[in-house]
């Protein structure tokens, strides 16, 4: 399938890029990834200050207010964010009264993927993870590369370019080299077909379910667009993809029948051969997993799907080590060292604080970005296994009046690993019409107590954190001797229960943040 090819300059050491939107979280990423290639970044967005002025702020960059003064003479490219319009934004209705290029995210993404040894990193659920395991294993690796993901993953840390133990979007190896012999794994949206920009030589296709019905209505179309994008893949490229996802079994069959060539190479419980995942004990803050003969894995955050995730990643490790000659089992251990030095991301399982309940039990406060019914079940479930001693409250806010419309049931069935649900009222797109929604938070929490006993309607956040420092006035019980675990749970902006959560608790017990 040909690709409408976009490009920046091979050397781009004292080239002036200006990018638009650029506190998105892919946008400041990408900030990252250029300013390392040695470009000159400026950059313009809204005055409200986000977690990615942290990352700017560590580059040098002052994002300045939207304004057609911004575009000077010496700048090569304006690259900007799907969120803003040509028509309707001072710097680039500047830049097409001047005739620059321009560039969207995406198209930006996929120009640096084409200089690059391009890997794609694509699904509904975990791509996210998938990433930013995949990059603290490279980290630990001697072989060139940058990683870009869609949040701050904490094990992104310090590195020849300065990044902060805090963490960072992007991870730069110290063996990065400036020419197309670099490795560049992305993590590659679907939303709009916006990853078929992108320029990839080897993907991992973590799962496809029905998800963006504003934009895919049916399953097929949303299965259609990862099928279109593995036949991104050259001539014998390697599709990496989950074995345990029937979506993504199916697109994989679907892009092998229109490209016999492709390479299938599955990975999870219901594989065989070299990545087959065999779960083993959770114990002491770790879980612990074999990938077919390499012998134990373990990494430190919860859940059976992020054992998927680390399989996932060791699977493209591998072959991109064999890619550049060298032996994968020489570097088991350095493998296995960067599955354990990762610690999640922003949003992605987490802990927020360590508190106390007004009775003085142990409360860990954690918030996740799971916003589809798959996810939160996958996720609750590892919560369960990872924190058994301990009772599980859960806050959430669904994202979007389509996506809750087209899976109720599915989102309403979701919670059993939970033994507390409140949910808020939901977090609507500005592409749509609230009002004409046949949903809204209280029919899903109705519908949610046909599945579950413990559910509450609590639609906005103060009355929510109200009901959540109410249940924690009560005994978690003998059944959870160590405690409370209370979650965040949603794309939307719910995280804000947790905060107002813990100025309630100031009053109580003296807390610890993290």
């Amino acid at each position: 399938m040909s690709q409408d090819v976009k490009t920046l300059p091979e050397n781009l050491h004292g080239v002036h890029l200006h990018l638009v939107g650029i506190k998105g979280t892919g946008m400041a990423a990408l900030a990252e990834i250029l300013a390392a290639r040695g470009a000159d970044i400026t950059g313009s967005d809204v005055a409200e200050r986000f977690y990615t002025d942290e990352i700017l702020e560590r580059l040098g960059i002052t994002p300045l207010p939207f304004s057609a003064d911004n575009i000077k003479d010496d700048i090569r490219c304006v690259i900007y964010s799907s969120a803003y319009s040509p028509e309707k934004t001072p710097d680039l209705e500047q830049a097409v009264k001047r005739g620059l290029p321009m560039m969207l995210y995406s198209e930006a993404l996929g120009a640096v993927s084409a200089q690059s040894y391009g890997c794609g990193i694509c699904g509904v659920h975990g791509k996210t993870t998938t990433t930013g395991l995949t990059g603290t294993i490279l980290k630990e690796l001697d072989m060139p590369s940058q990683v870009l993901a869609g949040s701050i993953i904490a094990s992104f840390g310090d590195t020849e370019y300065g990044r902060p133990s805090k963490g960072s979007c992007t991870m730069t190896s110290p063996a990065y080299a400036h020419n197309s012999t670099n490795i560049f794994v992305a993590e590659t949206c679907e939303y709009q077909r916006h990853f078929m920009a992108f320029h990839p030589k080897k993907i991992i296709l973590t799962a496809v379910e029905s998800d963006h019905q504003d934009y895919y209505p049916t399953y097929e179309d949303i299965r259609a667009a990862f099928v279109d994008y593995a036949c991104l893949l050259p001539e014998e490229g390697e599709l990496i993809y989950c074995a345990d996802d029937k979506g993504a079994c199916e697109a994989a069959d679907m892009a092998k029948k229109k490209r016999g060539d492709l390479k299938l190479i599955p990975y999870g419980e219901g594989a065989s051969g070299e990545y087959k995942l065999t779960f083993g004990k959770v114990e002491g803050g770790r879980q612990f997993f074999s990938i077919g003969n390499m012998g134990e894995f373990a990494i430190c955050v919860p859940g059976r799907h992020n054992a998927r995730n680390s399989a996932a990643a060791v699977a493209l490790c591998c072959r991109l080590l064999t890619e550049y000659g060298r032996n994968p089992s020489d570097y088991l251990e350095a493998i296995k060292r960067g599955l354990l030095n990762f610690r999640g991301g922003r949003r992605r399982s987490e802990i927020i604080a360590r508190s106390k309940t007004p009775l003085g039990q142990d409360l860990i406060i954690i918030d996740d970005y799971g916003h589809h019914p798959t996810a939160i079940k996958t996720t609750l479930a590892g919560y369960r296994e990872f924190y058994r001693g301990h009772k599980i409250i859960v806050d959430f806010m669904s994202h979007t009046y389509t996506r809750t419309a087209a899976l109720l049931e599915e989102f309403a069935s979701s919670f059993s690993s939970a033994d507390s649900v409140i949910i808020n009222r939901i977090y609507g797109s500005a592409r749509e019409d609230a009002s004409a929604s046949p949903v809204n938070g209280e029919i899903l929490a109705e519908r949610a107590s046909c599945h579950h006993e413990k559910v509450v309607y609590r639609g906005e956040f103060d009355q929510a954190a109200d009901e959540v420092f109410r249940q924690l006035g009560q005994d978690s019980g003998k059944a959870y001797p160590d405690g409370y675990v209370f979650v965040t749970m949603g794309a939307g902006d719910n995280w804000k229960v947790g905060q107002i959560l813990l100025e309630k608790l100031s009053g109580t017990k003296a807390q610890e943040q993290i």
